[in-house]
């Protein structure tokens, strides 16, 4: 979907932002670009709706050389989020997610009835359509941004640190939120950030960059991690680079039975068997329950292997889709598929 060939940008003060960047975004892909500061990551994605101008190479989209293309038009074409959301004070919500359609004609009845269609598929209520972007939490600003990025149908969502001015709380449910929308729209994605965690965690393919816009890697998340190109790559990944391939691996086949029975602890569940907390059976009756976290086959080993430790019995306690007890996992066997998963990643990449 998205073809840099040959790309520099130079700055008239002399600072080369990119140097000679040729990379591939995959149409319904997430290209997580990623490094530190002045590595020309956002340079990078401002050149692809042309708020930025590349000084030489090519850039296409959809096939097309974005020179070739009004500027305007090429932007209204492009879904674009901003930490922050960038959203107009003075406009109702409606009318923040109805910018860009109206700016491409449509009836304003028609892109009334838009945005409002967007405001569920992000996860506001209908009611907040008719309040202004004081009244909205952080959190919420920004699904309003990613909901007027969305107004127009876009084929390519471009997202500048979406999620940075949020806490981590908000954060992690506005990436499940991307996640879950990317599921349904399969948009192609250019997403920067300088969070390697959280590049993990949303991108397909993760880009690299260095001081003076050059390209390291660009790799899927699992070879990234296994086999990263240089001594720099592996610095910026972190020495736990290790344990962030488990949050590639979920926990689906890893084998789990009943509650134990004996023991010091015990599994406290409600009538309907959701789980409570964990029991000290030595404490008697006026024991205080400690918090459990039960998980789904659907969450990594990395939060099972954070469980298993957490946990005062060593034992993660499994549930099903509807929050149900379905069983327990014991430590030593989420420790023998980490072990599994890290040799298989590292023999893949």
């Amino acid at each position: 979907m998205i073809n840099f060939e040959a790309v520099n940008k130079r700055f008239p003060n002399g600072t080369t932002a990119v140097h000679d960047l040729s990379l591939e975004m995959e149409q319904g892909g997430v290209t997580v670009l990623v490094g530190s500061s002045g590595c020309g990551k956002t340079t990078t994605l401002r050149m692809i709706n042309r708020m930025v101008e590349p000084t030489s190479g090519t850039i296409r989209v959809g096939g097309k050389d974005v020179l070739s293309q009004d500027a305007a038009e090429l932007r209204r074409s492009i879904g674009y989020v901003i930490q922050q959301a960038g959203l107009f004070p003075h406009r109702t919500i409606i009318d923040n997610i109805a910018t860009v359609p109206l700016l491409l004609g449509w009836g304003r009845k028609k892109a009334r009835s838009r945005a409002a269609e967007l405001l569920e598929t992000v996860g506001l209520p209908a009611d907040s359509g008719r309040r202004y972007p004081h009244q909205l939490s952080g959190g919420q600003q920004q699904r309003v941004g990613v909901a007027r990025a969305l107004a127009a149908d876009p084929p390519v969502l471009l997202m500048d640190e979406p999620f940075g001015a949020v806490d981590p709380v908000v954060r992690t449910q506005l990436q499940d939120e991307l996640l879950r929308l990317q599921k349904e729209l399969n948009k192609t994605i250019v997403f920067v950030t300088h969070d390697i965690d959280e590049a993990v965690r949303l991108g397909d393919r993760i880009a690299v960059f260095r001081t003076g816009g050059h390209l390291v890697q660009c790799a899927p998340p699992e070879e990234l991690l296994a086999r990263p190109a240089d001594p720099f790559v592996a610095d910026f990944l972190g020495a736990e680079r290790g344990l962030k391939l488990l949050s590639l691996s979920t926990l689906a086949g890893v084998p789990q039975g009943p509650a134990p029975a004996g023991g010091r602890w015990e599994l406290a569940v409600d009538a309907s068997g959701v789980p409570l907390g964990w029991r000290d059976k030595d404490a008697g009756d006026t024991a205080t329950l400690l918090p459990v976290r039960p998980l789904r086959d659907t969450d990594s080993l990395l939060s099972a292997l954070n469980e298993s430790v957490a946990s005062p019995a060593g034992l993660v306690a499994r549930v099903d889709a509807d929050g149900i007890l379905t069983g327990v996992t014991a430590r030593e066997e989420i420790h023998d598929r980490a072990g599994t998963a890290h040799s298989t990643a590292r023999a893949a990449a």
